[in-house]
């Protein structure tokens, strides 16, 4: 199997940890080698940046710092686990990568898109993910999703209206690249979301 970088995208209890996890299994039981991993994220360095940005004690951010941030833990990742896995044969398989940017320190936060811009070339511009599947739910499913999962962090405690801000992205970015992104209707109930995630592998990985 040749190596692939398979994304998942979403907003709030859009159900990604769930189907990360069983895309997995698929994957591996169809002969590929899986790294999986998640942003901001993925190595040491990278998690305990995470742990900085998701803070929920962190209440007024610099938006521009936010930012910086991510793209520090994404260069990290890049360099200490995406590449050299794709250089081994394996397929990574990651929970977000720089469409959340674009959707959460981009449309979300209204933030400098032309620094994402600069940002995405200088980290990655020669790297974008094979397949990306943006698990799409409306903001007050995911939201009613989310409550009683324990504290909310820092992200998890903006508004309704930065997270359809958010939302809106994310499909006008799919719309944009239809021949990266596959749209999933993650309203369903969990295996009917999850049929509808096996068939984009099936139909996008057959070749």
């Amino acid at each position: 199997m040749s190596a692939r970088f398979i994304t998942f995208e979403g907003g709030e209890g859009a159900g990604k940890s769930t189907m990360v996890a069983r895309a997995r299994g698929w994957l591996e039981a169809h002969g590929h080698e899986v790294v999986q991993s998640r942003e901001p994220g993925g190595t040491p360095l990278a998690e305990r940046i995470r742990a900085i940005v998701l803070d929920h004690d962190h209440e007024s951010f610099d938006p521009v710092a936010e930012l910086l941030l991510v793209f520090a833990a994404r260069a990290q990742h890049l360099a200490e686990l995406i590449r050299p896995s794709l250089a081994a044969g394996k397929t990574v398989l990651c929970d977000r990568f720089t469409d959340a940017t674009w959707a959460y320190q981009g449309a979300g936060r209204d933030g400098p898109l032309e620094l994402i811009g600069q940002l995405e070339q200088a980290v990655h511009g020669d790297l974008q993910p094979d397949l990306t599947i943006l698990l799409d739910v409306p903001v007050e499913t995911g939201m009613r999703r989310m409550a009683g999962r324990g504290e909310a962090d820092r992200i998890e405690q903006e508004s309704m209206a930065f997270f359809e801000r958010v939302r809106r992205n994310y499909l006008e970015r799919a719309a944009a690249a239809p021949e990266r992104f596959a749209v999933v209707d993650a309203g369903a109930g969990l295996e009917a979301v999850w049929r509808s995630v096996e068939g984009v592998l099936e139909r996008r990985l057959a070749t």
